[in-house]
């Protein structure tokens, strides 16, 4: 992934902001947040996600000889600020909410503190990282919410828009709860484990389907899932069943055609009736699922209406006002409390140095554009995830359609914006 994350990956005008900034002097500290506007309509909550490649992205970043060389002679760029971008690099600080947490609109979940170019120069690439695996992520925690006790995997590769998005969709989703991939990279790259089967392609390639069985399982028999829907559900099922009773591994069957509902209905019935009983826990008829287009393109929620604004400059508050896109202004904490089961039970939105009751749950995670301590691994953030979804509401474990949750704005807040708005 590193060829696709280089300095410009970017939108041509943080360039072009960042040569006007650096002509005219104006390298102020610069305080810029990340949040959500709004949920869509399917979600009454989101999960955040990505902040481990956000990280890596701002400690790493600078601009490569290949890439100044095009600045040098795109045209609209003095040498000067080409010499500016040679010795860039990231130097802020940063506050973010852990991976796997729970949060709602407004509420930021990353907030940059660095002279003005290289917090504005690095807006892209962080909405880039977090919008997706956040998206992912949030889809995913409601399919393990939908589907408690389940085997969840992703099965989404093959559908993913891009190299890139396939790896970081098997990682948000394992994060949120998903029990692997399908993605063999996301094994070595993530320590992710993996999942999988067969194709009908194997199927079709033997020339009777039960010798196609008996073949896989011989070759991987502590993997042997057989897909049955290659021709005949059922008919499969009962070959499977045959094979079982010679000898032949099997340890799950696949569906992933028809009504597939009623085609596990009357496997687990042949199944059942041939002694395979063992396959699936508590006679459920699916035991596991894998999650492809529909979780890696999020596609019934495609996108978040996610921002990076600028909320401070020189020492003093700034407020966006643009008209259904107004923005809180100064840097922000969120507190979040707790009833007595647990459960969280409302936030504030609240000037950083405004505390309020309960937790607040931006942490700093870099100082000087160095990282603060070692990075939380995956299995710390899953973990991370799975205890903010037990303590959401029952409302939004249920996945209610218009489940809300209380997230209140201070009072010294709102003054700030109105005192703002008077100038």
């Amino acid at each position: 992934m590193s060829a696709e994350s280089g300095a410009l990956l970017t939108d041509l005008y943080q360039l072009t902001m960042l040569h006007a900034y650096v002509r005219r002097g104006m390298g102020e500290p610069a305080v810029f947040e990340l949040f959500v506007r709004s949920l869509p309509p399917a979600r009454g909550f989101l999960l955040a996600a990505g902040l481990e490649q956000a990280l890596e992205y701002l400690a790493t970043l600078r601009f490569t000889g290949e890439e100044l060389a095009w600045v040098a002679r795109e045209g609209r760029f003095d040498r000067a600020f080409v010499d500016y971008l040679a010795r860039l690099r990231f130097t802020g600080d940063v506050h973010a909410l852990p991976e796997g947490t729970v949060f709602f609109p407004d509420e930021p979940i990353l907030r940059v503190t660095a002279p003005l170019p290289e917090a504005q120069l690095v807006e892209s690439r962080l909405l880039n990282l977090l919008h997706f695996q956040t998206l992912v992520a949030s889809k995913a925690a409601r399919a393990v919410l939908a589907a408690p006790g389940k085997v969840l995997v992703d099965f989404g590769l093959r559908r993913a828009h891009g190299a890139e998005a396939a790896l970081l969709a098997a990682r948000a989703s394992y994060l949120a709860g998903l029990a692997g991939s399908a993605t063999v990279l996301a094994n070595p790259r993530f320590g992710i484990p993996l999942y999988g089967t067969m194709a009908h392609s194997f199927v079709q390639a033997h020339d009777d389907e039960a010798e196609a069985f008996a073949h896989f399982a011989a070759d991987d028999p502590e993997h042997a899932v057989h897909l049955l829907d290659t021709y005949d559900t059922e008919a499969a099922a009962a070959k499977v069943v045959t094979l079982a009773r010679e000898g032949v591994a099997v340890r799950g069957v696949r569906l992933d055609s028809g009504d597939l509902a009623e085609h596990a209905r009357r496997v687990r019935r042949i199944l059942d009736a041939g002694g395979l009983r063992d396959l699936i826990a508590s006679g459920a008829p699916i035991d596991g699922f894998g999650l492809g287009t529909r979780l890696v393109t999020s596609a019934d929620a495609p996108y978040l209406d996610c921002a990076y604004k600028l909320v401070e400059y020189a020492g003093r508050p700034r407020r966006k006002r643009s008209e259904g896109k107004a923005s809180w202004p100064g840097r922000k904490q969120v507190w979040r409390r707790h009833g007595d089961d647990g459960r969280m039970c409302g936030d504030v939105l609240a000037l950083e140095d405004d505390p309020q009751a309960g937790t607040p749950l931006l942490v700093p995670v870099m100082r000087a554009g160095r990282r603060l301590g070692l990075s939380a691994s995956l299995a710390a953030s899953r973990a991370h995830a799975a205890a903010e979804l037990g303590r959401l509401p029952e409302p939004l474990r249920r996945l209610e359609p218009g489940a809300a949750y209380p997230v209140t704005v201070a009072p010294a807040l709102r003054t700030l914006a109105a005192t703002l708005d008077g100038r």
